[in-house]
């Protein structure tokens, strides 16, 4: 956690590194370039009528927060050509690390972005924690993503058994710096990195607005230290873990949480969409 000593310095006990205050509050962002982004992961949920009815009650979103949902990848097609050219964006749940050849059962690149996608999730908790995936996977699939075209937001979250060791932000900290091991330098514009504490996915419980701002300035510290100042404060660091229309405005005003990533609230318009005008009016008016 940061801790504050006299002169102006902060304190991180679990990196064992100090900031000037002045600067830790520039990391912390506020940065006008950050533009709110809202995604919406609609899991292995619904069948295609659903998922048509779905875009169409989200085309007419024009607020000031980029919105990008991630269907199952066989409604890829159709919810793309339901949307198709309103402000909102699609992605896939996930990607190959592969470009091509027999992998039964995965998705190239090629092919989300045939299918319309403009960004694709990599490292989802329920994929690291649920099927075995490993941070070198999803460096693999990072690589693949960009080079493909595709933008990527990165997932990366700590369980309640490593939060309640005090080992939260090395968690964190290591699934960033090995998910993003063959990434050379970092543009704000083609990656997001999304924390998702695991104890607060579908379970109802959501961490404190104090804790999430607290692991995201973290992130953005660490996102500085790798690449540069200036790229990690125009970097969107976003939360997820079971975000509402009734947290999210608490959440939203934390000066790094730049968005959302939403599960189940994403699944209805009547709660989604609350969701990104919250980061809409906080941010218009910060």
């Amino acid at each position: 956690m940061w801790l504050l000593e006299p002169c102006g310095l902060v304190w991180h006990s679990d990196w064992g590194i100090k900031v000037y205050l002045a600067r830790a509050c520039i990391l912390a962002g506020m940065d006008a370039s950050r533009r709110p982004l809202i995604g919406g992961n609609w899991k292995m949920h619904g069948d295609g009528a659903e998922a048509i009815a779905l875009a169409r009650s989200l085309r007419s979103w024009d607020g000031v927060a980029e919105m990008v949902i991630f269907p199952p990848a066989v409604y890829l097609s159709i919810v793309a050509d339901e949307l198709g050219d309103c402000a909102v964006t699609v992605g896939g749940q996930d990607i190959a690390q592969e470009a091509q050849g027999a992998f039964t059962g995965q998705t190239s690149a090629d092919m989300l972005l045939d299918c319309g996608c403009t960004w694709t999730l990599v490292g989802h908790s329920e994929r690291r924690h649920g099927m075995g995936e490993t941070s070198a996977q999803c460096d693999a699939k990072v690589q693949q993503a960009l080079n493909a075209g595709l933008n990527v937001m990165l997932c990366v979250g700590e369980t309640l058994d490593e939060r309640d060791a005090g080992q939260a932000t090395k968690v964190v900290r290591d699934q960033v710096e090995q998910s993003l091991g063959g990434l050379k330098s970092l543009d704000p514009m083609r990656l997001a990195v999304a924390y998702e504490p695991v104890w607060a996915i579908g379970t109802g419980q959501t961490a404190t607005a104090d804790d999430a701002q607290t692991m995201h300035c973290a992130l953005r510290e660490m996102l500085a230290g790798r690449y540069d100042a200036s790229s990690a404060t125009r970097t969107r660091v976003l939360y997820g873990g079971s975000v509402k229309p009734a947290n999210a405005a608490a959440l939203l005003a934390c000066p790094d949480i730049d968005g959302a990533l939403v599960g189940g609230a994403s699944l209805n318009a009547d709660s989604f969409l609350p969701i990104a005008s919250a980061a809409e009016t906080w941010k218009a008016s910060s």
